[in-house]
């Protein structure tokens, strides 16, 4: 087809659309993006897409291209749909007992009769396979009346709409790094480049069976400045930029690591890729790689990187494809690692294993000349915001004799060849701080990120070294007493009332799909990350200080739920709509186990440490119990409807509390296995939101859809029950920097505050638009203007249209309250600041420390900074 479209769009391209009334495509993946320039090309032709293969007497599904736009609505693919069976055909997927929806295409039906009927030794091969099943079949059936499926060896998977989508050949879908991987799936996403003509990607196994993946590219003509290189032809630039391009379609697993160029590919008898040649020595000489080569890896340049690793890892070798973080490094070994080599630490957050380091290092073109394109020797590093979308490209601020110059990687790479060729010992001494010019190093840990008054943001208060944070001020500490203590130290301003402040955004990174979920941050061994999905089925770890990604993993369903990490900190847990809960390795994001429930999951984990278990609920009705040391499933129980909420967990009583979109509460003894209910609650009005548990008196606070918030004793009595001016879909805030006071966001547009004890209203405050997400109060800031009144305290909200509100909140109890009666609502809560993100917002905030982390609609997650500069 590609062959065909120069000639389609030439001078009879009106012709041809005015009299083309139906296109039938078979026997190749039908790319997305050539749908796309069919579709714009003949807007008014049928265009199907059939499937088949010559042993079922050709095809035996389609799919009209009319209803692309719909299924694109819900579903994110990169190819066209091969569809649904023709009449009198039937097709079965067959795979993992978990993964019902996913396996190898079996066909049966009338259109195997005519090849099969006449070779009975074909029946009896590992051609077919033979089910037992009700109702009608019009194919082949044997005597003992099962019913005679032939296997295609082509694996697919089944749509929420019915139709099917092609994978890949069975050898064409591979693993890397524990992720199964579907090389037609990355060939497809290659072609969509606008300098791409045609791209075959392989699967490799080298040294230590280290997986990677090599991708050959046929480019336009116009395109290909090669440069001969000991008998091969370099394509300069192209791996680089492919690799940038291809992070913001494709999880990293999905990113080859070798590319090569070439004229064309070598093609089988049937028409086809014949990848065995494409990979064999016939086009070793003519093919085009930008990657290491070889030689490179015999340089001293390369062996100084492996060398770094090692010193760096406590290891006595690495494999050129070894991943630094994998291996076990953190941010201290990375900075260990800049400084030996003199470069900025964060370039290894991006390019961390050696042979992507140094790829990144000999970049002769000055790729990376607009990356932290900033002045070193600013105080205010977060003055300058970091977008995702900047950090493809680099540049290496230098000092010399005081004045800040820059200079290319070729340079630096030459320079540093030349250090090493003088011995380490000289290399040493030349890489001083003593000398005229010596390389910047810019660590990525909090020492760096700074406030708006070039203060380091997590200088002013202490956190516990292990602990994490999550929507409605959910923190859990990895030490008891740390837990028991409940509070977290807090930095004081002087700030007078009525003063509003600005927000200013410091890094986004893109996840390719809405981004519905809450962020969980998590505090351990010196590095902040944050960790959410979205959309795309991708689930991210970010730097949350600097927004480099650390790993990304694709998940199998889309992530509307937040993360939770378990007890040791070791793994995070989050479900998918695919009805899966996933465990996942905290360094490297590996997939340690899944759990497959019967209904999607949209519920947040919670964690009980002391039994090294998870709860999480299911659309499926029910809760589960999650051994996460064993991986085993140790208690189910049925909750009457869907769970949408996270559980809570009440350690005091030995009590765990969930709620359903049926509005049951159910409470649930957890003091030793086996569990048992202990009793059940019918509140009348589905229940969406998260539980919370009042640390005052262990009450369980409960926001209804019907908006009636009510709150229950331990033994399921009504101690209160208040009322809002609208439905509320988001869990209650409950605070330590704010005691007495329970937060409610209401989709009519107001936050309001009842007092925990009895449920009195204490402020009403409107903010003009509908809120389904859940407040988060900072309990690491306080606001002081008088030292005979309490503090102020901020708590954050975000509105459906895409506004970020930060309110100031008064910490006066129900009885000051009464004494002012006459005093305004403002003098209560007041704006603080405010800004606009360019979607909507349905994830809840976390704010720490003045900083902020949101999901957006827009395909982002963001981190916003309040500027406090003249109080600091």
């Amino acid at each position: 087809m590609r062959v065909i479209l120069p000639a389609m769009q030439g001078p009879h391209k009106m012709q041809i659309k005015e009299s083309l009334r139906v296109l039938v495509l078979s026997g190749e993946v039908l790319p997305v993006s050539l749908w796309e320039i069919l579709h714009k090309l003949l807007p008014e032709t049928s265009i199907l897409n059939l499937y088949g293969s010559t042993e079922v007497s050709g095809d035996c599904m389609y799919f009209d291209c009319k209803n692309m736009p719909l299924i694109l609505e819900t579903e994110v693919l990169t190819s066209v749909p091969i569809g649904k069976p023709i009449s009198n055909c039937d097709i079965v997927l067959v795979g993992e007992t978990d993964e019902p929806d996913e396996g190898e295409i079996h066909v049966g039906g009338s259109c195997l009769c005519a090849g099969y009927t006449c070779y009975p030794v074909i029946l009896s091969s590992n051609n077919v396979m033979s089910l037992q099943d009700d109702g009608p079949f019009y194919g082949i059936v044997r005597d003992n009346g099962s019913r005679l499926y032939f296997k295609t060896g082509d694996f697919a998977r089944r749509l929420q709409s019915g139709n099917f989508v092609f994978l890949g050949r069975k050898d064409r879908i591979v693993k890397v790094n524990g992720q199964r991987v579907a090389l037609e799936e990355i060939e497809n996403i290659l072609r969509g480049h606008s300098n791409v003509v045609d791209a075959a990607v392989t699967f490799h196994k080298g040294r230590e069976e280290h997986a990677y993946l090599e991708a050959y590219l046929v480019l336009k003509r116009k395109d290909k400045e090669y440069h001969l290189v000991n008998g091969k032809y370099v394509c300069e630039g192209l791996s680089f930029s492919m690799r940038r391009w291809l992070a913001e379609r494709l999880p990293a697993v999905m990113i080859p690591n070798h590319y090569f160029c070439t004229d064309s590919f070598p093609l089988s008898a049937s028409g086809k890729i014949d990848y065995g040649l494409l990979t064999g020595s016939t086009l070793t000489q003519k093919r085009a790689r930008n990657e290491i080569d070889d030689y490179h890896s015999a340089s001293a340049l390369f062996q100084a990187v492996k060398q770094a690793f090692c010193e760096a890892l406590m290891v006595e070798g690495i494999a050129d494809f070894d991943d630094f973080f994998v291996m076990g490094g953190n941010s201290i070994a990375a900075a260990h690692v800049a400084h030996k080599l003199g470069i900025d630490m964060r370039l290894l957050y991006i390019f961390s294993t050696p042979c992507q380091l140094l790829n990144a290092l000999l970049d002769r073109k000055g790729s990376y000349e607009n990356m932290f394109s900033f002045d070193p020797s600013r105080e205010a590093f977060d003055n300058n915001m970091i977008d995702s979308d900047r950090m493809t490209n680099d540049i290496y601020s230098i000092k010399s004799h005081g004045s800040s110059v820059q200079m290319e990687f070729g340079e630096w790479a030459h320079n540093f060849t030349q250090k090493l060729d003088t011995g380490r010992e000289g290399l040493l001494s030349k890489w001083d701080d003593d000398s005229p010019v010596s390389m910047k190093l810019l660590k990525t840990d909090a020492s760096v990120c700074t406030t708006s008054c070039g203060s380091a943001w997590l200088s002013f208060f202490t956190l516990p070294a292990v602990s994490s944070f999550s929507r409605c001020n959910k923190v859990m500490y990895e030490r008891e007493l740390e837990v028991n203590n409940g509070h977290q130290e807090c930095f004081s301003l002087e700030i007078p009332r009525n003063e509003n402040k600005v927000m200013q955004e410091m890094w986004k990174v893109h996840l390719r799909s809405c981004v519905d979920a809450s962020p969980l941050v998590v505090f351990k061994d010196g590095e902040v990350s944050l960790l959410i999905g979205s959309h795309s089925f991708v689930f991210l770890c970010i730097n949350a200080l600097s927004g480099l990604v650390r790993w990304e993993v694709k998940l199998e369903g889309r992530v509307e739920c937040s993360a939770a990490i378990t007890g040791d900190f070791s793994q995070v847990v989050v479900g998918c709509y695919k009805g899966k809960i996933y465990f996942l390795d905290f360094m490297s994001g590996s997939i340690s186990w899944v759990f497959q429930t019967g209904g999607e999951v949209k519920s947040q984990p919670v964690v009980d440490k002391y039994k090294n278990v998870i709860w999480c609920g299911s659309h499926d009705h029910n809760l589960y119990c999650l051994d996460y040391k064993h991986h085993c499933c140790v208690y189910t129980v049925s909750c009457g409807g869907s769970i949408y909420g996270s559980p809570a967990i009440d350690l005091t009583c030995n009590k765990l509390y969930v709620a359903s979109t049926s509005g049951r509460v159910t409470a649930i003894s957890i003091e030793a296995i086996p569990f048992n209910v202990a009793w059940l609650c019918e509140l009348g009005a589905p229940i969406f939101g998260s539980l919370s548990i009042s640390s005052l008196n262990g009450n369980v606070i409960c926001c209804l859809v019907d908006g009636h918030v009510v709150a229950l004793d331990s033994s399921g009595s009504l101690v209160w029950k208040a009322i809002t001016g609208g439905p509320i879909f988001a869990g209650p805030c409950i605070s330590s920097a704010l005691p007495s006071q329970v937060l409610v966001c209401c989709r009519n547009g107001s936050i309001y505050s009842f007092e925990l004890e009895g449920g009195e209203i204490l402020w009403e405050y409107q903010i003009g638009d509908p809120i389904t997400s859940a407040a988060y109060v900072d309990e690491n800031i306080q606001l002081r203007f008088d030292p005979s009144c309490p503090s102020d305290r901020l708590a954050c909200i975000c509105s459906c249209s895409g506004r970020i509100y930060v309110l100031r909140i008064s910490q006066k109890t129900v009885r000051e309250r009464s004494q002012c009666l006459e005093t305004p609502t403002d003098q209560f809560v007041q704006k603080f600041a405010s800004i606009d993100l360019p979607g909507d917002i349905f994830s809840s905030p976390i704010m720490i420390g003045g900083r902020i982390f949101i999901g957006c609609r827009d395909d982002n997650v963001h981190c916003i900074d309040v500027k406090f500069s003249s109080h600091l």
